[in-house]
């Protein structure tokens, strides 16, 4: 977690290369994760006799990096492998198997609007994503750090739920309309809708989310994270920069 390097934890550097131990202490980062994707994602899952094509898979994990931070279109996913919609399906599990993967569920607890069933994948690690996500002249950086970004910020709060003695759930939010909340964390302690700009600004129509967010849950403390340097609060949502609220994340701690 950020809170643990302290001073030496870089966001950008984050973004890039995420956060995994090996990774952070090697001199050359991107060999490194290269390496480890290559080695570990890749040749353990076929030593283990996981798949029985090890091609297939390595081109669904680049395939599915682009519904990493989305809910999965299975279909889409299956057609740009030249696969089984089955065998997706297999190949999802076994993230999950192995900790690679992970699905985040729907907050519909006494749910006042309709809202979407599925649920959304993000690779474990931000560094695991970009170097999975591949890149061309048409891609926007800021897009792609911005995907990074919502699956760095979901690592550090699984990280912190899983050491927390007291537990919560993690989700997110989204309506059959398309109103969205990146996460929602629920407990008997904590209740945070959380929502993520890749941005050095707050604009108004990135609060919408939340304001719907309240209006069905006026209980819930309102958290809008991003790029800036200044905490203020805007219609009683806090609005924090990112970078700040990874370093004071600790386990058994308030996120705010």
């Amino acid at each position: 977690m950020a809170a643990e390097l302290g001073t030496d934890f870089d966001l950008n550097d984050a973004l890039k290369n995420g956060m995994i131990p090996l990774v952070k202490q090697a001199h050359n980062k991107s060999e490194k994760i290269a390496s480890y994707i290559s080695l570990y994602l890749k040749e353990e899952v076929q030593t283990e006799g996981l798949v029985r094509n090890i091609g297939d898979f390595a081109r669904f994990l680049e395939v599915i990096s682009f519904s990493h931070g989305s809910v999965i279109n299975y279909s889409a996913v299956a057609r740009e492998c030249g696969v089984s919609r089955k065998i997706v399906d297999n190949y999802i599990s076994i993230l999950e198997d192995l900790l690679i993967g992970y699905l985040l569920p729907v907050f519909n607890r006494k749910a006042k609007r309709k809202l979407i069933s599925h649920r959304k994948f993000y690779y474990f690690d931000s560094g695991v994503y970009y170097h999975l996500r591949p890149k061309g002249s048409l891609d926007h950086p800021q897009e792609i750090n911005g995907i990074s970004l919502e699956g760095l910020v979901l690592q550090h709060l699984r990280a912190w739920s899983d050491y927390s003695k007291d537990p919560v759930e993690l989700s997110f939010w989204r309506t059959k309309s398309g109103v969205e909340v990146d996460f929602v964390i629920y407990g008997e302690n904590y209740f945070f809708a959380i929502e993520l700009k890749n941005s050095n600004k707050v604009n108004s129509k990135d609060l919408n989310g939340l304001r719907s967010f309240t209006q069905d849950y006026p209980a819930c403390t309102l958290l809008l994270l991003y790029r800036g340097k200044d905490q203020i609060e805007i219609d009683y949502i806090i609005c924090m920069p990112v970078e700040q609220f990874l370093l004071k994340l600790t386990p058994n701690n308030s996120p705010i």
